[in-house]
């Protein structure tokens, strides 16, 4: 793959990634249903991936690996499910943006978790973000729709967090793919008790969106951000993956009428400019490390 053909590739990752909500949306049943049957759909195609894809770009897990990539499992499903729930009740645009405050959350984190000193222009991100939820909120009142999915959405992005701080410290040396693979299988596994008794309510064409969801929202969108890190720097990716809630927000807008308000606008501006800035002020790394 060249750098253009890596460039189309992480863009198109974006997009299928910022179209979560549109598919979670376009699905009515549970948030756990729609959990489940993403990582269902998402085991097969990793497997799929993971047999054509060639070599593996990293080892299997050893027995001390399995038990945190299965917590890595439980906080992926968890944020999967916290994210369906603030699509169907806050919408799309609340919902992306809301877990697009993950990155702030993960500076505070890795700070505290790792001992790792926090700069200045990491505060000024922790602020853009904040500040660019308040705008978001369309009111403070914690019965509305709106102010309950904000709450979900970003709760979903501590959990996302969370996630990437343990696979950074539990993941080296693996094959992410084979990463994602166990971890969508935990919550096959694990999600399954929990949606048995409405999985039978479940229409065809919700079957559909569901798969979508699993399939190019999952597997294939992460295939082609592994294979894209093989090219492109980490931050260069980065960068790029700040236009996934412009993604959702704007099909959201086309598909669903959900337009978005000027305040919530400048809150979205604010929260992917905080996300775009430390990525284009981190030095490079290298592409296995980034994957991992």
């Amino acid at each position: 793959m060249n750098e253009r053909n890596a460039l189309l590739a992480i863009h198109l990752g974006a997009l299928l990634f910022g179209l979560s909500g549109i598919f979670g949306k376009l699905a009515e049943t549970t948030p756990v249903v729609i959990t489940f049957g993403r990582a269902l759909f998402a085991v097969i195609a990793l497997a799929l991936f993971a047999q054509f894809a060639g070599r593996a770009r990293g080892g299997a897990p050893v027995l001390r690996q399995i038990p945190l990539l299965l917590l890595g499992g439980l906080l992926l499903g968890g944020h999967w499910v916290l994210f369906f729930q603030a699509v169907k009740i806050g919408g799309v645009a609340i919902a992306t943006l809301g877990f697009a405050s993950f990155p702030a959350f993960t500076l505070l984190l890795e700070g505290l978790l790792f001992r790792e000193r926090i700069h200045l222009r990491e505060f000024v991100v922790v602020a853009l973000v904040s500040l660019g939820l308040v705008l978001v909120t369309p009111d403070f009142d914690f019965a509305s729709d709106a102010t309950q999915g904000l709450i979900a959405a970003i709760l979903s992005g501590l959990l996302f967090s969370l996630l990437s701080l343990l696979n950074r410290a539990s993941t080296k040396g693996l094959d992410p793919v084979k990463v994602a693979l166990w971890q969508n299988l935990c919550i096959v596994v694990c999600v399954l008790p929990l949606g048995w008794a409405v999985l039978p309510t479940v229409r065809a064409i919700d079957w559909l969106w569901i798969a979508m969801l699993g399939v190019l929202c999952t597997g294939l969108a992460h295939s082609l951000f592994v294979a894209s890190l093989k090219v492109l720097k980490a931050r260069t990716t980065a960068v790029i993956f700040a236009l996934e809630p412009v993604y959702g927000i704007a099909f959201a807008w086309w598909l669903f009428s959900e337009e978005p308000s000027l305040r919530m606008l400048a809150g979205g501006t604010l929260i992917i400019a905080a996300i775009a800035f430390p990525a284009r002020k981190t030095n490079a790394v290298k592409p296995a490390e980034a994957a991992s």
